[in-house]
């Protein structure tokens, strides 16, 4: 361990683990054997970095240029056995970052300038590119790859050995390589305490968008007009205007 990084009084360290001298480690946080906590790093509390993770280290980016570049993770994390997790770039804001409670299994890549929300989980050998980002409550299955400047959406199920191309929308079940549209998440709604009518109002939205033979813009049109009041209806309306790589259908 680096003398000059900072950690809080009860931080615990097992053996073999190296930390560098620019990283933060905050209350309650628990590093394995041999894991590696390196860059201008800071995890948040009470979260926990398996053996041989590599957490901090430089983007794989030909163009990085050795530029100031940050990794923040918040709390109550679990970064599972050989994870690698990269700081950003100049291109990307130079900051990489995790939310809360977030679980990402073992060897899962989260590329630079990455911007993974809370409560996500991101399953075995999962690779996110560069400048990916998962929004809150997400599931990626194990073997998802992401392309770099994709966007994963709330509360969105990607499912194993996916491949996204595009962006996947909120709360939407995606399969396959090229990931397409299967329905809605309703498990995953039901799970995080969403109502039977706020899950039948964003089912109601993604058959308009998506099943009526609208096209986008007068399918989009209709969706606000009929369902005006549901504040999910309008994050997924939202995110689909907000699109620059198109979205699975």
């Amino acid at each position: 361990m680096d003398p000059r990084a900072k950690l809080a009084g009860d931080v615990a360290i097992g053996a073999y683990a190296v930390v560098g001298p620019d990283v933060e480690l905050a209350e309650g946080v628990w590093l394995g054997p041999h894991a590696l906590v390196v860059g201008r790093t800071s995890v948040g509390r009470r979260t926990r970095v398996f053996s041989f993770a590599v957490v901090g280290e430089d983007p794989q980016d030909k163009s990085f240029d050795r530029e100031t570049s940050e990794l923040r993770i918040g709390a109550d994390n679990v970064i599972r056995e050989h994870c690698s997790i990269h700081t950003g770039t100049r291109k990307g804001g130079r900051v990489t970052s995790l939310g809360d409670d977030n679980l990402l299994m073992n060897s899962v890549h989260v590329g630079h300038d990455a911007q993974i929300g809370s409560h996500c989980i991101l399953a075995s050998y999962s690779g996110l590119a560069g400048h990916v980002v998962v929004q809150d409550h997400a599931v990626l299955g194990a073997y998802t790859g992401v392309h770099q400047f994709c966007r994963v959406g709330e509360s969105a199920m990607v499912a194993g050995g996916s491949k996204c191309a595009q962006d996947v929308p909120p709360f939407a079940l995606v399969h396959g390589d090229r990931a397409v549209l299967k329905g809605i998440n309703a498990v995953g709604m039901r799970r995080r305490g969403f109502s039977p009518a706020q899950i039948a109002a964003v089912h109601r939205a993604y058959h308009l968008i998506f099943s009526s033979r609208l096209r986008l813009e007068p399918a989009l049109a209709r969706v606000r007009a009929e369902l005006a009041d549901s504040p999910e209806v309008a994050r997924l309306v939202c995110f689909l205007e907000s699109s620059e790589r198109g979205f699975c259908r």
